[in-house]
């Protein structure tokens, strides 16, 4: 028998779309209404029902997630075309099938479906929550309220290509100091493997009395040698017991709030979280969106599970009828500096305005921090350095050189 494809809408108006085999096409159309579809259109197609939409297992393995790149370009050509007035409907059509990403395009095509079947392009967006963040949904929902959809989507491009460009540099900032901690950690168990074990033999035939630190030295040699296995089981058991604790509420807070306290690294998340947070507030602020519920949506954008807990508390101050300054101050995670310019904002009206500034002022800092955070690692790797060569001269070549003396004195 053929194959039919066909599309229709079920109980509650939802689309419904696939293919199944039927005699003629209105079998399939009787097939629909027993289950309860009102066929809408119905073609033959030389594609089996088996083989569907659905992808094999290797190309579901192989295939690529959508990234926030994907994100923020989609973002950006939304704005544009909402604002050359194209019909919503019609500028998700063309971005399907312009997408490279075919992750993506799957993403698009149900947003289509959800659309054509009734539902807000928020609502539709909420089915992909890997996707779109909390964040990206508010604001799309402000945006649907307000009928500034394209200014909410110009605003939300501006801000993921701010928090793109953070995380970049971040990472090339941390790029040097991570090789050379990898570095050292592997010349560590490379010479406790290989190196100090050769010269036990060395030591074991001058039949002298060995230092303390060479004595330290063969001694955690040895252990590591013996007992790699425990070592290594050890560190991966501690790996994951500490993701699974970072995962629990409570874990997550409190590993968040000791990220803050880390020398050097500590500074760094905050003032760029600090500068997210002033960001979003005011994207929220100058969108339209009460300042409880810009608190709400913004302490969900915060990457950190205390400073978000922080302006969660702000909110409830907020909610209890505190001004903005009250709260902030309160929650003790701003400077002074950035505290009088809310005190100006809340006072002028133009809080949105100040918050901006507050941002620039923190992605200024942060800038910063990141061009010199070489800088300030490098003493702190030296001296670790200094230290690991200290100690094995110390303790491979001081009982070499003792043992030269003596034959000198022979």
């Amino acid at each position: 028998m053929p194959f039919y494809a066909y599309k229709g809408r079920n109980a509650r108006g939802e689309l419904m779309q696939g293919v199944l085999e039927a005699a003629d096409s209105s079998a399939a159309a009787n097939q629909l209404f027993a289950t309860g579809i009102t066929p809408v259109d119905i073609t033959q197609t030389q594609k089996k029902a088996s083989d569907g939409s659905k992808d094999t297992l290797w190309e579901r393995l192989t295939e690529k997630k959508v990234t926030s790149m994907d994100v923020q370009l989609f973002s950006r050509q939304m704005f544009t075309l909402l604002k050359s007035g194209v019909p919503i409907m019609k500028g998700l059509a063309g971005l399907q099938e312009s997408a490279i990403s075919k992750s993506f395009s799957k993403v698009l095509k149900d947003l289509r479906e959800s659309l054509d079947s009734g539902r807000e392009l928020s609502a539709s967006m909420r089915r992909h929550p890997d996707v779109f963040s909390q964040f990206y949904l508010s604001m799309i929902r402000v945006g649907e309220m307000t009928g500034r959809l394209e200014e909410v989507f110009e605003r939300l491009f501006g801000h993921l290509e701010f928090e793109r460009d953070m995380k970049e540099r971040v990472k090339t900032a941390l790029r040097y100091p991570t090789f050379v901690i990898i570095a050292m950690t592997a010349a560590m168990v490379v010479i406790n493997i290989f190196v100090i074990p050769a010269f036990r033999k060395v030591f074991d035939g001058l039949g002298v009395e060995l230092p303390l630190m060479t004595r330290i030295l063969l001694g955690t040699s040895q252990f590591t040698v013996t007992y790699w296995p425990l070592l290594l089981a050890v560190a991966v058991g501690a790996f994951f017991a500490f993701q699974s604790w970072t995962k629990t509420k409570a874990g997550q807070y409190n590993w968040d709030r000791v990220k803050l306290k880390i020398p050097i690294a500590g500074k760094i998340i905050h003032k760029a979280t600090m500068a997210r947070f002033a960001r979003s507030f005011a994207l929220s602020s100058r969108s339209g969106v009460p300042i409880v519920q810009a608190l709400t949506v913004v302490s969900q954008t915060v990457d950190n599970a205390y400073l978000s807990a922080r302006v969660e508390q702000m909110r409830d101050g907020v909610e209890r009828g505190e001004s903005i300054l009250r709260t902030a101050t309160a929650a003790s995670v701003f400077t002074p500096i950035v505290l009088q310019m809310i005190a100006v904002g809340e006072e002028s009206g133009s809080l949105d305005d100040l918050m901006d500034e507050i941002a620039q002022m923190y992605e200024r800092e942060v800038d910063y921090e990141l061009k010199t955070l070489s800088a300030q690692i490098e003493p702190i790797l030296i001296t670790f350095l200094g230290a690991m060569v200290l100690v094995l001269a110390l303790g491979i070549f001081l009982p070499i050189w003792d043992l030269g003396r003596a034959s000198m004195k022979r």
